[in-house]
């Protein structure tokens, strides 16, 4: 089945979810890679405040995305997701508008919050519109996300010529026709009454040991993909003496995303249950940075510039490195997704996404600094040394995963027997506990 026909034979709700995705995708890479030069440069601000503003947002983002799950829970995940464009919609207007701090603290604040609301909204909504075909549906969404990753910084690079301030408006545009189209075409869902209250759903999480030993062992998804913007573009400018090779490494893995994503996933769900295919994606990603390890070991770096010949080959470590660590995130990622509102009911599926979210912001924060530290802590005479922990936490991540999927702990507590029970029940089990080499009828 191509990959069209694969949209078109989803229900009308899910394909909304993809196009939003692409846009929300487009707009928010567009303006906010060009943010701190905008704030540094044209604005004359000093670093320290610079960082504050691009801290408040990664922090109102990621600080909040359980409060944008239980949101998506208690107040459907329709609204919320609606409501979280609307805000970024306003949050990115007074980046065009605004030049004062207080201003560009408040759009910052905005524009984080509008991201913790529907990031858990969107995925929790497709868990239970996708049903037992939640896989497909995530590896669907990641192509729509990755695309919006490349046009995104296209579109910016363009319009950022022009101004900041016109790149803020076509992305407040774009956010706004994203919120007018979700209201005309998203299907609203009835949203049943809890019974519990807040403060019980967050215990009821976060006492679900399953689920958060599952969180834990999947640490290093988190820590392995934000290298994607520390160890590989460091590797590739040491390397190649040539900070502009970086666009390379960011071609190489949405090239591949785009390309092969579908078909990482449709091969390994009925092949390998779930835990195996996310415990192999997690060595994957890990010993993606055996290459850039023998690299920085082998290779001296590069002084100035290269020749086009002697810089790819120079750049080849780092390439293949994003290349498989992009495999090893296809293969893993989707499944990862289909699991999370499989551990508990439905209709605290928002919930469960805001604390594994939450955990990923904490996580990526942490691992980029410890990996930063130990850059910094080894400098000429270890240069192999933070590609060789980011190799050591995917191997580590992968066997905790393989441990949990031996002992069953992998999904939910009946899911050797689970049957569908439903778009919001849990995932049908497919696959052998083992991957095997030929197909299955």
């Amino acid at each position: 089945m191509s990959t069209w026909r694969l949209i078109r034979s989803f229900p009308l709700a899910v394909q909304v979810l993809l196009v939003n995705q692409l846009g929300v995708n487009t707009g928010f890479y567009l303006l906010i890679p060009y943010l701190s030069g905008y704030l540094g440069h044209d604005l004359g601000m000093s670093a320290a405040l610079v960082g504050v503003v691009l801290g408040v947002r990664n922090l109102s983002q990621q600080g909040l995305f359980l409060l944008g799950g239980t949101a998506s829970d208690r107040l459907g995940a329709r609204g919320v997701i609606i409501a979280g464009c609307a805000l970024r919609t306003v949050g990115f207007g007074l980046f065009a508008l605004g030049t004062s701090l207080p201003v560009l603290l408040f759009a910052s604040v905005l524009s984080g919050l509008a991201g913790a609301l529907f990031n858990p909204a969107v995925r929790a909504y497709l868990a239970e519109e996708a049903g037992d075909r939640r896989a497909e549906a995530f590896s669907l969404f990641n192509v729509f996300a990755n695309t919006g990753a490349l046009l995104g910084p296209l579109l910016g690079s363009a319009l950022v010529v022009v101004g900041f301030a016109t790149s803020a408006v076509v992305a407040a545009v774009l956010f706004a026709l994203l919120t007018i189209a979700q209201l005309a075409v998203l299907p609203p869902r009835a949203i049943p009454r809890r019974s519990t209250t807040v403060l019980a759903d967050w215990r009821g999480v976060l006492s679900d040991r399953r689920f958060l030993v599952f969180t834990l062992a999947l640490t290093g998804m988190f820590a392995l993909q934000n290298q994607l913007y520390l160890v590989l573009p460091m590797e590739a400018a040491r390397l190649t003496g040539s900070s502009g090779t970086v666009a390379a490494v960011f071609l190489v893995s949405t090239v591949a995303s785009l390309a092969l994503q579908v078909r990482i996933t449709r091969w390994f769900q009925h092949r390998c249950s779930r835990g195996n295919a996310i415990a192999i994606g997690m060595v994957l990603m890990g010993q993606a940075f055996v290459a850039t390890a023998l690299g920085a070991a082998l290779v001296a770096p590069a002084d100035s510039a290269s020749g086009a010949a002697e810089m790819l080959l120079r750049l080849s470590p780092v390439l293949l490195a994003a290349l498989v660590l992009t495999g090893g995130l296809m293969l893993a990622q989707p499944f990862v997704n289909e699991l999370i509102p499989a551990f508990g009911l439905g209709s605290l599926s928002g919930t469960y996404f805001g604390v594994f979210y939450l955990a990923s912001g904490v996580t990526a924060a942490a691992g980029n600094a410890a990996i930063g530290w130990l850059s910094d802590a080894a400098g000429g005479a270890w240069p192999w040394a933070p590609s060789a922990l980011c190799a050591l936490i995917g191997l580590v991540s992968g066997i905790a995963v393989f441990a949990l999927e031996r002992n069953g702990l992998v999904g939910p507590a009946t899911s050797g027997s689970a049957e569908p029970t439903g778009s919001a029940g849990r995932p049908k089990p497919s696959g052998d506990p083992s991957c095997r080499t030929t197909p299955t009828s």
